[in-house]
Order: C-alpha cells, then sequence, then structure tokens
C-alpha cells in the first residue's frame, strides 16, 4: 500500500491570502477612524473606546481591585499621597478625570493606575520613595499612564492582536496541523516579543517622561526621580528579566532617559515655581 506522501502531486492544503487582506482592512479602517494622539508628547495612539466608556471600565475594575486587598483607610501616609497626587494632577491640564487616590497595605515596591484617574500606592514603594518628591516621581508616572490613556490603547492592541491570531489562523486553517501549530506559535512570540514588550516599554517611557514634566510644574524636584530609580534597582537586584523579555524598561535605561529630559524639567520648574 502506498502512503499519502508518496503521491507528489498531493497537497496539504492551501495558504488562503484573504483572511489577511481583510485584517489589512480592518487595521486600515483603525488607522483612520480611532487615531488619538496623547497630550504632551503628541504620539499617535490608536483608541477604539471613548472616555466615558473608559471611565466606566477603570471604575469597575479599581472597585473590584479595592474590595481584594487591604486598603489603609486613613492616616498621616493616605494624606500625603493624596495631597501629593491631586498636586500633580491640578497641573496637568486634564478635564474629565474623577482622580481617586488610594493606599494598599502590602510589601511590594509597586503602585499602578487605571483609566480615568483611578490611582493606588503600595505601602511597599513608600521606604524607596524616601520623600515627597520621590513619590511625586511614582505618582506622575501612574497619573501619567491614565492621562496618556494607556490602559485604553493597550486594549485596543490586544483587540488588533486577536484579529491578527484569527486571520492568520484561518490563513492556514487547511495546512497540517504540525504547520498550523508551528505558524501560529511563530505569531504569538513574534506579536509578545516584536510588538506588545515594545509597545508597553513605550508606555512606561512615555509615562515617566510625562510624569517628570508633571511634577516639575507641581513644584517637586525633579532630580528627585533618577535617584528613585537607583533606590528601586538596588531593591530589584537580580529579579529583574532582561530588557528585551520585559514589559519594562530597565531601571538604568529609565535613569539614563530622565537624565536626558532633566534640562528640560528643571526650565519647565523654573517657568512655574520660580
Amino acid at each position: 500500500m502506498r502512503r499519502r506522501s508518496d503521491y507528489p502531486n498531493q497537497r496539504r492544503g492551501k495558504f488562503r491570502i484573504w483572511p489577511l487582506i481583510i485584517f489589512g482592512l480592518i487595521f486600515v479602517y483603525y488607522q483612520i477612524s480611532y487615531t488619538k494622539t496623547v497630550p504632551m508628547t503628541g504620539r499617535s495612539q490608536l483608541v477604539d473606546i471613548s472616555m466615558e466608556q473608559e471611565r466606566a471600565l477603570g471604575l469597575s475594575s479599581y472597585k473590584e481591585m479595592l474590595g481584594q486587598v487591604s486598603v489603609v483607610p486613613g492616616g498621616p501616609e493616605v494624606e500625603r499621597i493624596r495631597s501629593i497626587g491631586k498636586r500633580i494632577a491640578a497641573v496637568t491640564d486634564s478635564e474629565g478625570y474623577d482622580w481617586e487616590f488610594n493606599l494598599i497595605r502590602s510589601n511590594d515596591a509597586n503602585a499602578f493606575a487605571l483609566p480615568g484617574g483611578k490611582v493606588a500606592v503600595y505601602t511597599g514603594i513608600l521606604p524607596v520613595a524616601q520623600n515627597d518628591d520621590g513619590l511625586a516621581a511614582v505618582m506622575g508616572h501612574e497619573i501619567a499612564h491614565a492621562i496618556a490613556r494607556h490602559g485604553a490603547e493597550r486594549m485596543t492592541q490586544n483587540k488588533l492582536a486577536q484579529m491578527g491570531s484569527l486571520a492568520v489562523g484561518m490563513s492556514v486553517g487547511d495546512m497540517d496541523i504540525q504547520t498550523r501549530r508551528m505558524v501560529m506559535a511563530a505569531f504569538g512570540l513574534g506579536t509578545q516579543y516584536g510588538l506588545m514588550f515594545p509597545f508597553s516599554r513605550k508606555h512606561e517611557s512615555e509615562a515617566d517622561y510625562m510624569g517628570l514634566m508633571f511634577l516639575a510644574r507641581a513644584c517637586f524636584d525633579p532630580t528627585e526621580a533618577p535617584k528613585l530609580w537607583e533606590r528601586m534597582e538596588q531593591v530589584s537586584q537580580g529579579k529583574r528579566p532582561p530588557e528585551f523579555l520585559s514589559t519594562h524598561p530597565s531601571p538604568a535605561t529609565r535613569i539614563q532617559q530622565f537624565e536626558q529630559w532633566m534640562p528640560e524639567a528643571l526650565k519647565v520648574r523654573q517657568e512655574h515655581c520660580g
């Protein structure tokens, strides 16, 4: 009996081009219909949800997350982060944000922002921040994430990545299972390490820049920002993956960028604070 592979003219399945063409047309439509501009930096971004939808999603996620952690109900540290957060938010020239700042009891040296202006700081980062200027660097960064609509942009990117994955899957749908698996694995890795991770690092650097300018406008000391990341590097020594495998720039990269932006930040502080 002859095997299937013994027939030279036996085809294992065609590659379909039309799903990729449709995805390309959808991508062009997104470029035309959903291109926005990030305040301050002027970078073009794709965001396919409205500010109202974004605020509703952020508020819902924020309430759900706060219900799962230990929120510090009050006290000097809570008043401190709220005072710093409001002071920075006041100089961002942003409208439509319902700012809320909370302190979460956790050993993690971290903070986060959700769409619409919902910000939380972990108690574990307070010793690393050391002072109000260091804490302003942390909170300015998170406030910048909200104003730049990075959360909504990531949702749009994920949606397009899923559409792209579906298109590729349909294109190789007639091929043998091993080929399909190889193609989909290559697409997944390429999307993650070639698109999503670099975009995430770009978001972090953009938030670093915007946050630095915000804290300078609010009359905090911008020179504390690179010092903060020197301390962060000491805290995370040996715990970070290589930069190209990470969603965040390395502390060394961030320190270098802060030093490049520092003359501008000092000029901004001088203009706003004398």
